[in-house]
């Protein structure tokens, strides 16, 4: 029986895949040689493959463009980026050098619009999507925009007072959408969204409160979001499709009104088995619009997405050494890393999720199921179950190099959660930070982004310096 690591990989997954092979038996990831930045930089470590997060966009370009085409489809496409998957000024300007319109959540996203405008990164003719439930500072920020000329920020309406805000402070023509508050699926605690105006109540405010009323501000935009994500289900397509019918009933009191936005939610892989049929769901959605729209005898509308996890997520990974290993009773062996699931990556230890983990050498050792522990003193800080099965394998421990393990697909929303840099659980700092990009001649490049956050750094925020 065939029992290396590699033995076992060979036998569950189709191995090597697009982004993921082994050269002279160490793990390449999209073409870069995880082994040598090893080398260069030690472990703990993370990085970010820039050039990724273009391969997603115009991914997801290139299907929608199939499915106009198919579908004979007559509204556009806008690629907005959701930046609180990740705020790094690298990851937005290099989504930005791809075209792309941005969505934000909160006051201080204003600052980075104000801030990228400077720079050039970005016109007055960007999209850029307001979302989130807002305080007074927000509203402000962007109507600040909006007088100072940026002709394309859309106010999403998260409740029915928010316009009030804009009412008094625009004092230019501009743009609103409108969160569709969506019903959760019956898993969730609760019913309905916390988020958006109930679909029941948004014909009579439009007709109250936006039709006739002013001619400074229109309906532009009806916008929904599901929690869990892009889905082939009857849950899926009953939510959409009543925000589809929202829209054509709509639109037949309201001719400004040319857009929906259907949000983010496109999965990203987490394991090798992963299988989503991304052109099968775009056209999907392509066709039940157009569609309902045509049953309806309304045009059809601009459409928007707002993808967050699906641009950056895949470009980043995580580096750990495993520093040893024990047996804590008859049946569980665990390895112990240089780092902490709680702090570096929060959603293993928050929601369970699961990333992508491989190893980075010793692909021809014999396996064993182990637990993974991090090295904080919380019980909770581990990790011992991968997506496509409930267990983790990793190549045992022989005398030599030591094992070293990498989480892959980790670029959303883990710095987010968990806080870059400050203060961290038991005080285990943030990794060294490298950047990997190509230069003009398609070369691979790195540089360290960040060093590992040293003991002073903490002790100045915790107010002993």
């Amino acid at each position: 029986m065939n029992n290396t690591y590699h033995d076992l990989v060979d036998q569950t997954f189709n191995f090597p895949q697009e982004d993921f092979n082994l050269k002279d038996g160490y793990l390449q990831f999209n073409g870069v040689d995880v082994k040598a930045l090893i080398d260069k930089y030690g472990t703990p470590l993370k990085f970010t493959y820039l050039p990724k997060i273009g391969m997603q966009i115009n991914k997801a370009r290139k299907m929608f463009a199939q499915a106009f085409k198919k579908y004979k489809y007559e509204g556009k496409y806008n690629y907005c980026y959701c930046t609180k998957s990740s705020h790094f000024s690298f990851v937005v300007e290099e989504a930005l050098k791809h075209n792309v319109h941005l969505e934000t959540s909160y006051e201080y996203d204003i600052d980075i619009i104000h801030n990228l405008y400077r720079r050039k990164k970005i016109s007055k003719e960007t999209f850029i999507i307001c979302n989130g439930y807002k305080e007074k500072a927000y509203t402000r920020a962007i109507s600040r925009l909006l007088n100072s000329g940026f002709k394309n920020v859309i106010p999403v309406l998260d409740n029915k007072e928010e316009l009030k805000a804009y009412r008094k402070s625009v004092k230019v023509p501009f743009n609103i959408g409108i969160r569709v508050a969506a019903e959760e699926e019956p898993t969730f605690p609760f019913y309905t969204s916390r988020l958006g105006i109930r679909a029941r109540d948004i014909l009579e405010f439009y007709v109250d409160e936006i039709e006739g009323f002013e001619d400074r501000f229109q309906l532009k935009m009806l916008h929904i979001f599901l929690n869990k994500g892009v889905k082939d289900d009857i849950y899926y397509w009953s939510e959409l499709n009543k925000v589809i019918n929202l829209y054509c009933q709509l639109k037949k009191i309201c001719p400004e009104l040319d857009s929906i936005n259907i949000g983010g939610g496109f999965p990203i892989k987490h394991s090798l088995a992963f299988d989503y049929d991304y052109q099968f769901m775009i056209n999907e959605i392509v066709r039940n619009i157009k569609t309902t729209c045509r049953k309806n005898k309304v045009p059809m509308p601009d459409i928007f997405t707002e993808f967050g996890s699906f641009t950056v997520g895949e470009s980043m990974a995580h580096i750990f050494s495993v520093l040893g290993e024990k047996m804590q009773n008859d049946r569980e062996t665990w390895y112990m890393i240089n780092s902490s699931f709680i702090t570096t990556l929060p959603d293993v230890w928050g929601i369970g999720e699961k990333f992508l983990m491989l190893p980075v050498n010793k692909w021809s050792e014999e396996y064993q199921k182990v637990k993974l522990g991090g090295i904080t003193c919380d019980s909770n800080d581990y990790y011992d179950s991968e997506e496509h099965v409930n267990e983790v394998f990793l190549p045992k421990l022989v005398n030599g190099e030591p094992l070293y393990v990498g989480f892959f697909h980790t670029g959303a929303y883990q710095d987010q959660i968990s806080g870059y840099g400050g203060i961290k659980h038991c005080m285990v700092p943030s990794p060294k930070y490298v950047i990997i990009d190509k230069d003009k001649n398609g070369k691979l490049v790195d540089w360290v982004y960040a060093k590992q956050q040293s003991a002073q750094s903490m002790l100045k925020i915790l107010g002993y310096k």
